[in-house]
């Protein structure tokens, strides 16, 4: 089991650098508790504008966002992390757009400032799966637009699409819809356009493919059943009441 500091983790994977980490933050933000209710009802801006906003979200799913990670991926969380709601809105300097990269390291500082989040991340093997190549090679598209990576991201039960997609991404949206995590061992290193309908009940969408025969059939990949290494963030300390300055 392999341990490591935040920071050092994605300077590792080459998402940010460790100077970036240590220095991005929102210029100013907000985080207050929001009204409970159903968690299925918050949501959150879409990367590329200005600013950055969500609402009605637990911390479990705000950690992810901030991170990059699904939800089996925390290790440690209290039994409110999904229950507890909160609201934030922050707007970074001047001139940055917030591609989903730039506002990890602004939303990982925050909730270090606001929680007072402590992590480390551990390597664990898992049950799940490998994203790789079908028989007969893939079926992608490639994006031609430019557009900034994860645009345009919709993953809805029996919808995956967006633009502009790394194939590590992909795996990582396909992870809910599979029940498990999905690591991508592709070796595909561009960036494509995904559409993909699968019948998230078969019983009421008789017509469409299974996951992960719509998979193998549009995409020209397919899931493979195997222990996999997982990148899990653990909760060291967090507070259940955020600061407001």
């Amino acid at each position: 089991m392999r341990k490591f500091s935040a920071v050092l983790l994605f300077g590792m994977l080459g998402m940010t650098s460790v100077a970036v980490e240590a220095q991005a933050s929102f210029e100013v933000a907000t985080v207050k508790a929001a009204p409970q209710g159903n968690a299925a009802q918050g949501g959150w801006s879409l990367p590329g504008i200005g600013s950055f906003w969500a609402k009605s979200l637990p911390l479990a799913r705000l950690i992810q966002l901030a991170y990059g990670i699904n939800d089996e991926q925390i290790a440690g969380k209290p039994g409110w992390f999904e229950t507890d709601l909160f609201d934030v809105n922050a707007k970074p300097e001047d001139g940055v757009k917030l591609s989903r990269e730039e506002l990890k390291p602004r939303l990982q500082g925050l909730l270090r400032e606001r929680f007072h989040l402590e992590t480390h991340f551990e390597t664990r093997l898992q049950k799940g799966y490998a994203l790789i190549l079908a028989k007969d090679g893939p079926r992608l598209t490639a994006t031609k637009a430019d557009k900034p990576p994860g645009w345009r991201a919709g993953v809805y039960p029996g919808r995956v699409e967006g633009k502009n997609w790394s194939m590590p991404f992909l795996a990582m949206q396909l992870g809910p819809a599979a029940g498990s995590p999905v690591v991508d061992k592709t070796g595909l290193t561009g960036s494509y356009d995904v559409a993909l309908l699968y019948a998230a009940d078969a019983e009421k969408d008789p017509g469409l493919p299974s996951l992960f025969t719509a998979i193998r059939e549009t995409l020209g990949l397919q899931l493979e059943a195997q222990k996999v290494p997982v990148e899990t963030l653990v909760i060291d300390r967090v507070d259940r009441v955020p600061t407001s300055y």
